[in-house]
């Protein structure tokens, strides 16, 4: 065919040196994708910041975000998986089945809890969230019934595109999405405002991710048709992947995701337990959303990791670009923090009252090491995975949630404020995962 795509798999040979600027050039649609999708939180919370009852709405809305994104745990590693596995065509079809089953799994949990009394049995009882706050946060949860399945399916079919070298249509995917969470906030916003619709600032919320990630699955789908479609079928040397292969593989990883965002809750039910705790409730979205900003570049580089991987030469420059990353987008972020420019962001852009900036500025220093951090455990992480020691990668998070529940409920009995305890005790953790992590890849790559 004259139009086929050249696909490039992780078996074939590389003539050309794992050059930094090569690593760059692959790394950076993916950089981008988790750059422009983790401005759209921000955007949502801007356009609820100038709609009634504000600080109760923006509270609620990330409660629903969290509950949402540990719902979804099961399918985020999804991209991780299919960039290591989707080899061959039998491996394809093996991994296309055991993610319809994963998005069927999801979007029944989010319903129990959106739906049923799971609700007040988690939000209230488990979290310890304020009734004013849980109440707000049902509609949400409803909205995004189907939101994990979305993501789900864009993951796989994206980590498919990776594995074959095909990095490009990830970035465009995430503008479609952006455009589309942002323009359903901003209309739906104008209507509220104007009195033309009677919509609270979480269903708005609701409303605004779904249609993002609806419409960037939509396209995810569209742009990996061609790279399915060519497909090779497996040759005599291929390994077949089975069900429990699979299974095998990516239960740890899953495993992994539950924890990480388990984080979050385990943040929230903090952050209620402190003193004033719906003001610190209603910054942490703001503090959490800015650090996320800087660090999305370290969350694109496993899959680099993994894909461009060929043994121990193609190491070192793999792992000096993730270090490079982490200080370049720490250097950044503390700057910000230290000049006007974190209140200007927080006050001007996000549009949040003054008396939240100036409980969440402090969160923006202490956090200044995160981004670095990050960045060093996903090279670490990366070759774990690469290496399909993925059992590693779970017990290092394990490591990194007991130390989290550990530095939380210490800050919480000595009475520490609410956004520096979340911040302070999520950098430890992450630096006890980080010194794991970085054992148990030395040992595989070794």
């Amino acid at each position: 065919m004259a139009d086929a795509l050249q696909l490039q798999t992780p078996t074939q040979t590389q003539p050309e040196p794992l050059s930094q600027r090569r690593i760059l050039a692959f790394w950076f649609p993916l950089a981008a994708s988790w750059l422009l999708m983790t401005t759209e939180m921000p955007f949502v919370s801007a356009v609820m910041a100038r709609l009634p009852e504000a600080q109760t709405m923006i509270a609620a809305f990330g409660i629903v975000a969290s509950i949402s994104i540990t719902i979804e745990s099961p399918v985020i590693m999804l991209l991780a998986t299919a960039t290591a596995l989707a080899s061959h065509r039998q491996a394809y079809l093996t991994l296309r089945r055991f993610t319809i089953h994963l998005l069927w799994l999801v979007t029944i949990v989010q319903g129990l809890v959106a739906f049923t009394p799971w609700h007040d049995v988690v939000v209230r009882g488990w979290m310890g969230i304020p009734a004013a706050v849980a109440d707000a946060a049902q509609p949400g949860l409803q909205i995004m019934l189907f939101w994990s399945a979305a993501i789900g399916w864009r993951r796989f079919r994206q980590g498919v595109m990776i594995h074959f070298g095909q990095t490009r249509p990830i970035g465009v995917g995430t503008v479609i999405r952006l455009i589309a969470s942002a323009g359903t906030a901003t209309a739906l916003g104008v209507s509220i405002a104007a009195g033309w619709l009677n919509l609270s600032g979480v269903a708005l919320g609701g409303l605004a991710l779904s249609a993002g990630v609806l419409a960037e699955a939509a396209y995810a789908h569209w742009a990996s048709s061609r790279v399915v479609a060519q497909i090779p079928n497996p040759t005599p040397q291929s390994t077949t992947l089975s069900y429990g292969d699979l299974l095998k593989y990516h239960t740890p990883l899953v495993a992994v995701s539950l924890l990480t965002l388990l984080g979050q809750p385990l943040v929230g039910a903090a952050l209620a337990r402190a003193t004033n705790p719906e003001p610190s409730l209603a910054a942490w979205p703001v503090v959490y959303g800015l650090i996320s900003i800087f660090r999305s570049g370290s969350y694109a580089l496993p899959e680099a990791v993994i894909a461009l991987e060929r043994g121990p030469d193609t190491l070192p420059p793999l792992r000096r670009f993730c270090y490079n990353v982490g200080w370049v987008t720490s250097g950044a972020l503390l700057i910000i923090g230290l000049t006007p420019l974190a209140a200007l962001y927080m006050n001007g852009v996000i549009g949040i009252a003054p008396h939240l900036t100036a409980i969440a500025l402090p969160g923006v220093l202490l956090g200044a090491a995160m981004p670095f951090i990050s960045s060093m455990q996903s090279y670490q992480r990366g070759v774990l995975m690469g290496k399909r020691a993925t059992n590693a990668v779970y017990q290092a998070m394990m490591i990194n949630l007991l130390s989290l529940a550990a530095a939380l409920a210490a800050g919480v009995w000595l009475k520490t404020p609410g956004v520096p305890l979340a911040i302070i005790a999520l950098t430890l953790s992450l630096v006890i995962e980080s010194a794991f992590l970085g054992w148990r890849a030395h040992r595989v790559a070794a």
